[in-house]
C-alpha cells in the first residue's frame, strides 16, 4: 500500500471534472491513504458531498463556519496533521485564488493557512481556451514559482465537445503523481534508459520463440525511477502492461529490434548534451532477450508434414545488447539482469565480469515470471547483497535507491 499512513486532504472545486474525484478518493483510500474532502459550494453542484464521504468514510467540509470544530477553526485544524493537499479539480479560478493569496471561502483559506512545510498538489481541470488563456497561465507559472506542483494538466476530448488541454488527469494518473511525490528525488535530473518484457522471435507469421517474462519487475522499476525524478525512456518486448504514468515507451518485438532501438537512443545523444541537459544517464537491461533467432523463418505459415517430421529450424545467436552498450567508448552506468534457474551466485558474478558492467542484478527466473513478489541479489565489485522477497514496486524502489547511491 503506497500510502500506508498517509493522510491527505482532498478539494474539490467547481468542474464536471469532479466526477473523477469519487474514483479518485476510492484509490488514495484502497491505497492505504486517510482522505479528508473538503469541498467548495461551486463543487456541490456537481457531486455531492454524501457521495465523498460514502467513499472517504469521513464527514466532508463545505463551510469555513462548521460548528463540528471544537474550535470553529476548520481552515486550521484540517491540515495540521496531514501529509499532503491535494485539489482535483481545481478550476481556472481557484487557480487564480492561489496565485493571488485569496481566501474567501474554507478550501481556499486552508490553502492559504497551511504550514510552510505541507505540500500542496493541484490537478488542473478546465475548458482548452480557459487553460490557454494569458491569464491563467500566468497563474500556472506563479503556482509552480510558489513551489505548488501541478498535476497535468492531459489533452483529450472535453464535457464541452472540443477538444485540446484542460482535461484533469484520470485517478489512475492521479494517484500514482500523489505516490510519487513522497519519494525521494535520487535520480532528479539523470536518463534513465531500461528495456523489459519478453522478445519474441519469429517462427513463420503465426508462430515464434519467445519466454515467460511478463515484464512486470523492469515496469516496476521504470516508474520507480521516474518517482525518483529520472527522465524515463522505456524500451519494451511484448506484454500486457500499460506503461507507467509519466514514462515514454517505445515498443519493439525482437531481440535485433530493441538492440537497435537501444543503440540508436544512447548513440544518437551527444555526451556533450547529456553532461550538460541530464547529468549522468544510466542503462538498465531487465528485458529477457532471447539467445537466439531463427534464420530460415518461413514467410508462410508452416503446415505439418504427411510424414509427422517437424521442420527444420536454423538458429544464429542474438546481439549482447547489455555487452554492446557497455563497451561504447563512453558508456552510460550500466545494470544487468540476470535470471538463472540455479546456482544464482555463481552465474551471477561471472555473467556480471563477462558483461563488464558495475552492476548485475540476479533472480530465479522459475520463481518470479508473472509473478507480482521477487527477491533479487546485487552482484558489483564488492561481492554480492541480498533483497529480501518483496513486492516487485518495493523492489523496484529499493534498487533505484542502490543505483542513485553508486552514482554518487
Amino acid at each position: 500500500m503506497d500510502l500506508a499512513g498517509k493522510k491527505i486532504v482532498l478539494g474539490l472545486t467547481g468542474g464536471i471534472a469532479c466526477y473523477k474525484a469519487a474514483e479518485f478518493t476510492r484509490a488514495l483510500g484502497k491505497a492505504g491513504a486517510s482522505v479528508q474532502v473538503v469541498m467548495t459550494q461551486a463543487a456541490c453542484h456537481f457531486i455531492t458531498p454524501v457521495t465523498l464521504q460514502g467513499l472517504s468514510g469521513k464527514p466532508v467540509f463545505t463551510d469555513q463556519w462548521d460548528a463540528r470544530v471544537d474550535n470553529n477553526m476548520a481552515h486550521i485544524d484540517l491540515t495540521r496533521d496531514a501529509d499532503a493537499i491535494v485539489i482535483a479539480p481545481c478550476s481556472a479560478d481557484f487557480m487564480a485564488k492561489l496565485a493571488h493569496g485569496a481566501c474567501d471561502d474554507l478550501l481556499s483559506t486552508l490553502c492559504l493557512a497551511r504550514p510552510a512545510t505541507l505540500p500542496l498538489l493541484i490537478a488542473p481541470a478546465m475548458n482548452v481556451e480557459m487553460w490557454q488563456n494569458p491569464a491563467t497561465q500566468r497563474n500556472a507559472a506563479q503556482l509552480l514559482a510558489d513551489g505548488i506542483q501541478l498535476l497535468g494538466p492531459d489533452a483529450g476530448e472535453q464535457a464541452c465537445g472540443e477538444v485540446g488541454m484542460g482535461r484533469m488527469l484520470e485517478a489512475d494518473q492521479l494517484l500514482e503523481e500523489v505516490v510519487a511525490s513522497f519519494q525521494p528525488k535520487l535520480l532528479k535530473s539523470k536518463r534513465l534508459l531500461l528495456t523489459a518484457g519478453p522478445t519474441f522471435e519469429p517462427i513463420d507469421p503465426v508462430r515464434g520463440i519467445t519466454n515467460l517474462s511478463s515484464g512486470k519487475m523492469g515496469y516496476a522499476i521504470a516508474r520507480a525511477a521516474r518517482e525518483a525524478g529520472a527522465e524515463v525512456t522505456l524500451i519494451s518486448g511484448p506484454t500486457a502492461l500499460a506503461a507507467p504514468y509519466g514514462v515514454r515507451r517505445i515498443n519493439v518485438q525482437t531481440a535485433q529490434q530493441m538492440h537497435d532501438m537501444v543503440m540508436s537512443q544512447l548513440v544518437g545523444i551527444p555526451a556533450s548534451e547529456q553532461n550538460a541537459r541530464n547529468g549522468a544517464t544510466v542503462f538498465v537491461a531487465v528485458a529477457a532477450v532471447a539467445d537466439w533467432r531463427v534464420v530460415n523463418a518461413s514467410a508462410q505459415k508452416l503446415k505439418k508434414n504427411a510424414d509427422g517430421s517437424a521442420p527444420t529450424l536454423v538458429f544464429e545467436q542474438n546481439p549482447d545488447i547489455l555487452a554492446a552498450v557497455a563497451a561504447l567508448p563512453k558508456p552510460p552506468y550500466c545494470v544487468g539482469f540476470a535470471a538463472e534457474s540455479e546456482q544464482l551466485l555463481r552465474y551471477g558474478e561471472a555473467k556480471r565480469i563477462k558483461k563488464n558492467v558495475p552492476l548485475l542484478v540476479g533472480n530465479i527466473g522459475h520463481d518470479t515470471f508473472g509473478k507480482d513478489d521477487n527477491q533479487l541479489v546485487l552482484f558489483d565489485a564488492n561481492g554480492h547483497t541480498s533483497l529480501p522477497r518483496a513486492g516487485k514496486q518495493q523492489l523496484a524502489r529499493q534498487l533505484i535507491a542502490e543505483i542513485a547511491h553508486r552514482l554518487d
